[in-house]
């Protein structure tokens, strides 16, 4: 049996000129280079759903029936064993679109193992990632305490996406990739394990 996990890679922000993708591609690579991971990588701006939510009811099913081509990104994120979100600050917070993802699903979160790697000018995403902590909390995920993070990301990439000095950040991607990795093989097991009343 493959001892390999997968893992979903994130593109959280949707805006026009976003540089979430070019940070996104280097950290797959990063992944499918860790060698433990099969990656999928997943563009939310390929996944646009309505900011407006179903109605709430105690009987409301976890999973509702999503619009357009969306139950494909339901999928996807129910198919991974741990996801790396991949997000900007926008002021002092998350992008909406990543919030809407988020909200839309509920089961695909549960007990699953989350990273994250920021971007932003001064503070790197840090203050999107200790946000979204706060959320995944609240659907029963596990966030790994070590990040990646890009303060000034447009003076860490060249022109063709690579980075122009990568050790300090290949260091920090392989520091978390093995987190995921611990973690979401412990909450793998776990979560095939029927718990009796």
């Amino acid at each position: 049996m493959s001892s390999t996990l997968r893992l979903a890679v994130i593109i959280g922000s949707v805006r026009e000129g976003r540089f979430g993708p070019v940070v996104a591609n280097w950290f797959a690579e990063q992944a499918r280079a860790h060698g433990a991971f099969e990656v999928d990588v997943i563009d939310l701006a390929d996944y646009p759903l309505p900011h407006a939510l179903p109605a709430v009811s105690p009987l409301m099913e976890p999973n509702p029936v999503r619009p357009g081509n969306t139950a494909e990104l339901s999928e996807r994120l129910a198919a991974a064993d741990a996801m790396v979100v991949v997000t900007p600050d926008i002021n002092r917070s998350f992008p909406a679109s990543l919030k809407t993802a988020i909200d839309w699903h509920y089961t695909q979160w549960d007990r699953k193992t989350i990273g994250f790697v920021g971007y932003s000018g001064k503070s790197g995403g840090l203050l999107a990632i200790e946000g979204l902590r706060a959320v995944f909390n609240e659907l029963n995920a596990h966030t790994v305490k070590d990040y990646v993070s890009f303060p000034r990301y447009f003076l860490h990439f060249g022109p063709d996406g690579q980075l122009l000095d990568p050790t300090e950040f290949d260091r920090a991607a392989a520091v978390m990739l093995d987190q995921l990795h611990w973690w979401a093989t412990a909450l793998t097991a776990a979560r095939g394990v029927s718990v009796s009343a």
